[in-house]
């Protein structure tokens, strides 16, 4: 069985390899496994098993960019984790979103009038704007570690989630510009027979689509982060780091 002192050296390690905490804790759990499996196979020590795990993974933590999600380098291991968690966010925001867009188009249809339309335009991306208000509000003891700057003692990010918040805060000063729109040339290339605004309507779609579909995107990813601070939490307090 692995000693704490033996635990506190692969978490030193891994600190060393800039991984963001939520990713080091998984890490860390799969290297305990690893080691503890060549120990065993090859009935060596604690240091060799660990000298040969650390190759194993030497790939893993070269250091690599990711722009979009990320000002600075990050670990292959970390862009690989949060590539895969972005794709399947992504597929159910799209999902959201065309619901969303769904919904549009029954309004466009179930208002007698391009006020009344104006009306539920106005309502539905504004349910959009303040969803992020709310939860924000609601989890304010938190927000000081979804800042872009804030690490782990100067070294490391909290999560790798924790970047996204300025995607949330883009999307939220955009929302509030769509909210003041009126949505009558949708309204008029859909109900009346005056088309020449069609491309102007599909354009305004196209747009609000993107945007909920962003909007809800940075929400999964901020509860994607405070799920992750939970664990971290919690090995902060148990841990000697």
């Amino acid at each position: 069985m692995m000693t704490e002192i033996q635990e506190n050296e692969i978490t030193d390690y891994l600190i060393f390899q800039k991984l963001p905490l939520d990713i080091l804790l998984e890490v860390k759990d799969h290297m305990i496994s690893q080691i503890a499996d060549l120990q065993m196979k090859e009935n060596v020590g604690f240091e060799e098993a660990f000298h040969k795990t650390k190759i194993l993974w030497e790939d893993e933590f070269k250091m690599t960019g990711y722009s979009f999600f990320y000002s600075e380098p990050i670990p292959v291991i970390a862009k690989k984790i949060l590539k895969t968690n972005n794709n399947e966010i992504l597929k159910k925001s799209i999902l959201f979103g065309l619901i969303s867009l769904a919904v549009n188009l029954l309004l466009i249809y179930g208002s007698d009038t391009d006020k009344m339309y104006t009306l539920f335009f106005r309502l539905e991306n504004f349910m959009f704007f303040l969803a992020p208000v709310i939860v924000w509000v609601l989890n304010y003891k938190i927000l000081k570690f979804i800042r872009t700057d804030f690490k782990y003692k100067g070294r490391l990010f909290y999560t790798i989630y924790q970047q996204n918040a300025g995607l949330l805060v883009i999307c939220l000063i955009s929302m509030m510009q769509l909210v003041m729109k009126d949505g009558k040339p949708v309204y008029d290339s859909f109900r009346t027979d005056n088309h020449s605004e069609i491309l102007n309507a599909v354009f305004a779609l196209a747009f609000m689509f993107l945007l909920q579909t962003f909007m809800i995107f940075g929400l999964f990813n901020f509860f994607k982060h405070k799920k992750s601070l939970k664990k971290i939490q919690h090995f902060l307090q148990t841990s000697a780091v």
